[in-house]
């Protein structure tokens, strides 16, 4: 039987630091009334992962304001945006990363064990859903941020629906291996533990080998993981696959202590799923959405499916319509930043994919990129990716084929040294488990990694599909570069 987690229970390590969750929750209402003694209706925060941006998290809804969390890898230019967007009249963040806003009034905030600074912002008055608390700002594939707007109330719902059905679990000590910035983790990682008792363990960043949006050692977080010996993690599907080819080319294990290492943000695959599990990773694939306050669905032991994103959730209702676009209701957001519409009772989401006969759910990916083939065969090019990079030799993969007779790959290797012999074989494997017209017809190497740095990733690091084509056009529009054999 699981022990109840008591007020002296540890709920928040950094380090050295720990808040048991009597400790937390003195903390967090003090610093409440001293962010409402600023008179503030909208804060944003740009801070690294740790027990202050926890700690704010939870004292700015204690206040009844706004928070409107910045990923420390958005560009300056999207920083710059989203504060505008918003209207905040407060920043809250690390000294060392105020000198963007040299010139705004500072007050010194304590915070935990940091020494924060809260800087006053011109701010301004912006239309928003009544009872908003959270504005998540999405990067997308172009143009600016778009500002989605969440209550208290559906965020809390989707906590308690993991707690729910997580509970035969017992999971008691939760690692943060995204950013906190990132709703996912800010939710699934930090306000679902707490609710249930739990420990959610801050490491910074880079103790567990994340650099930016999109650079991350294998190595040094294995090492973080082992010190710290968690119940559970959440990773992206990127972090998993470096995770699980460094785990079997050194031939050790993850640590005995995980019972559930939760994988969402893109498309999984079978194959990833299960060679994460043959290293000792107990991965399971997930859904979710910002507008629905994040994870919708989830795989979970003993209601397991590798290749779905795994059943609704408790707090979560799911229907596919005629098209295959799947909706979402019972979580879901106020309305976007700057939008007067309400949000409809049920979400249409824009992902393609179908509910099975047990009720997992299959995504295939976006409604707006599938292709039609020459042959009028409709294609979803993310389920032909997801695919691809499943074979441990290919990192990243975009396909296009609209009008085409067959589709075609851009492709950058696992390892640089890899040749393009083994892209060959890869893509060759690949197809023998595909259906003829989801084939791939010709490919190319890419010329640079799909990455914010190379123009050909959003700062979240999902592909930009133009910029590939327009970078690589010449090679797809040509003579095939190379045709699978």
């Amino acid at each position: 039987m699981n022990a109840p987690a008591t007020a002296q229970s540890a709920a928040l390590t950094q380090g050295n630091n720990r808040l048991t969750h009597a400790q937390l929750s003195e903390q967090v209402t003090r610093l409440a009334a001293t962010l409402q003694a600023q008179s503030l209706h909208t804060v944003a925060t740009l801070l690294d992962n740790g027990a202050a941006w926890v700690l704010l998290d939870r004292a700015l809804a204690q206040a009844g304001l706004v928070h409107v969390p910045l990923p420390v890898f958005f560009t300056p230019e999207q920083m710059g945006h989203t504060l505008q967007a918003c209207g905040a009249d407060a920043l809250v963040t690390a000294p060392a990363l105020a000198a963007p806003w040299r010139a705004a009034p500072a007050l010194p905030l304590p915070v935990g064990p940091d020494a924060l600074v809260l800087l006053r912002l011109p701010g301004r008055a912006v239309p928003m859903p009544e009872g908003t608390r959270k504005i998540t700002f999405t990067s997308g594939t172009t143009g600016n941020p778009k500002g989605v707007c969440l209550s208290g109330d559906a965020m809390d719902r989707v906590a308690q629906g993991l707690v729910q059905a997580l509970a035969p679990l017992d999971i008691r000590r939760h690692l943060c291996a995204l950013p906190l910035a990132v709703l996912l983790e800010n939710i699934a990682g930090v306000m679902a533990p707490l609710a249930r008792g739990a420990e959610c363990v801050v490491p910074p960043l880079a103790e567990l080998g994340l650099h930016g949006s999109s650079r991350f050692d294998p190595a040094t977080f294995h090492a973080t993981v082992v010190r710290h010996a968690p119940h559970s993690l959440i990773l992206l599907p990127q972090m998993l696959r470096a995770w699980a080819g460094w785990l079997g080319a050194t031939g050790q294990r993850a640590p005995a202590s995980l019972r559930l290492v939760a994988v969402g943000g893109a498309a999984v695959g079978e194959r990833l799923i299960q060679g994460a599990r043959a290293v000792g990773i107990p991965a399971y694939e997930g859904y979710g959405l910002s507008e629905g306050a994040s994870v919708q669905t989830l795989n979970l032991p003993g209601a397991d499916r590798p290749g779905s994103a795994g059943q609704a959730l408790p707090h979560t209702r799911l229907r596919v319509d005629e098209h295959g676009q799947i909706h979402v209701a019972g979580s879901l957001m106020g309305g976007y930043l700057g939008d007067s519409a309400p949000a409809p009772e049920w979400w249409a989401t824009g992902d393609v994919g179908h509910l099975d006969a047990e009720g997992f759910l299959h995504v295939r990916g976006r409604l707006r990129h599938v292709l039609i083939t020459a042959y009028g065969r409709n294609v979803s090019p993310e389920w032909v990716e997801t695919a691809l990079r499943s074979d441990p030799a290919i990192a990243q993969a975009v396909v296009f084929g609209e009008a085409q007779p067959a589709l075609s790959a851009v492709l950058w290797p696992l390892r640089r040294e890899a040749s393009d012999a083994q892209l060959d074989a890869a893509v060759w494997a690949t197809n023998a488990g595909l259906p003829d017209y989801a084939r791939i017809g010709h490919w190319v190497r890419a010329r640079a990694d799909f990455s914010p740095a190379t123009g050909l990733a959003t700062a979240n690091g999902r592909p930009q599909r133009q910029a590939i084509f327009d970078h690589h056009a010449d090679a797809l529009n040509d003579s095939p570069a190379h045709v699978p054999t």
